[in-house]
């Protein structure tokens, strides 16, 4: 299994920028740290500066931005506009993961909302530095996928009952079918986009789960201990995701141990329909785009473009 240092080895990011969302913490801090060695400049937005100002010192800059707000996420876009005349590469690397049931903006499921909307729109505010740069490439950080993995389109936002497992796997799907659509859409412009799983890692990601349930899953033994062979350290979680920033060709790809799938035959049509459905409930598109109506759920979009005006605690940045 490689590991981040090892997948960059011999690349000279000298003179590169990336921006790292949940870039203190976890697989996102071991992506920054190897960027950084690298040569890369990185930027981290975060939640909470101060700890991320602690965890990473003078690796990285840190300018405040919440997931969860998305005027924050629009603030954080035009000030990086502002300073940055390109961008090279943009992971969103933040998450949470099988929270309490937990409601933002006009009622949404915090899961989708945090882990794929509020990086869509923040793809979307930094469109323009993306396409200055010589060939950038935008990678999402995903899960496991599965041929029967669907956006329920019936109830997005789980309000027929909460189950924090699938609206987790949801929102992780959501990853992979943005960036499949987003390569469509940003080739033509020099931006490629991945997606990529970092495996199984012991992080503060978990943080919602007791020790029964993870226990329950295999993830532990009865003594407490991680399942051997099970999880992977954050230095080689962050593989992956670095290799599609740096090495993958296949644009749209979904990368998993430094390798590419293949996509599933219904991905494009998946991919379409979230992304036509995400640009018209944040309000946000790329110039590239249009938010023509579809037959996506949530066709009364009354107060949608207030979308996470309210903030959520439980993102993981």
């Amino acid at each position: 299994m490689y590991t981040a240092d090892e997948v960059l080895h011999g690349i000279d990011l000298t003179g590169r920028t990336a921006v790292v969302t949940g870039g203190y913490s976890g697989v996102g801090l071991a992506i920054t740290r190897a960027l950084n060695r690298a040569g890369a400049r990185v930027i981290v937005p975060a939640r909470r500066p101060d700890v991320a100002r602690r965890n990473l010192g003078a690796t990285a800059e840190t300018v405040e931005m919440d997931l969860g707000d998305l005027s924050s996420v629009d603030a954080f876009a035009t000030s990086y506009l502002r300073h940055h005349r390109a961008l090279d590469f943009l992971i969103t690397s933040a998450a949470i993961m099988a929270c309490p049931e937990t409601r933002v903006g006009p009622g949404w499921e915090a899961q989708f909302a945090v882990n794929h909307l509020g990086h869509f729109a923040l793809t979307c505010g930094l469109w323009p530095a993306l396409t200055r740069a010589s060939a950038a490439r935008v990678v999402a950080v995903a899960s496991g996928r599965s041929p029967e993995d669907r956006i329920r389109w019936h109830d997005v936002h789980f309000t027929d009952g909460y189950q924090k497992w699938a609206a987790y796997g949801q929102s992780k799907l959501a990853n992979v079918l943005f960036a499949h659509h987003l390569d469509r859409l940003g080739a033509a412009h020099g931006v490629r986009a991945f997606s990529a799983s970092p495996g199984y890692i012991r992080t503060p990601l978990q943080r919602h789960l007791t020790i029964a349930e993870m226990t329950e899953a295999g993830w532990l033994g009865t003594d407490g201990e991680p399942a051997p062979g099970l999880f992977c350290t954050p230095e080689q979680g962050a593989a992956t995701p670095l290799w599609a920033a740096t090495a993958a060709t296949q644009g749209g790809a979904y990368c998993t141990d430094c390798r590419e799938s293949e996509p599933y035959p219904h991905d494009d049509v998946e991919a379409e329909r979230l992304w036509r459905y995400s640009a018209k409930l944040t309000g946000r598109a790329i110039p590239s785009d249009s938010i023509a109506s579809t037959d996506s759920p949530a066709d009364d979009d009354s107060g949608q473009r207030e979308f996470l005006a309210g903030r959520t605690s439980t993102e993981s940045d």
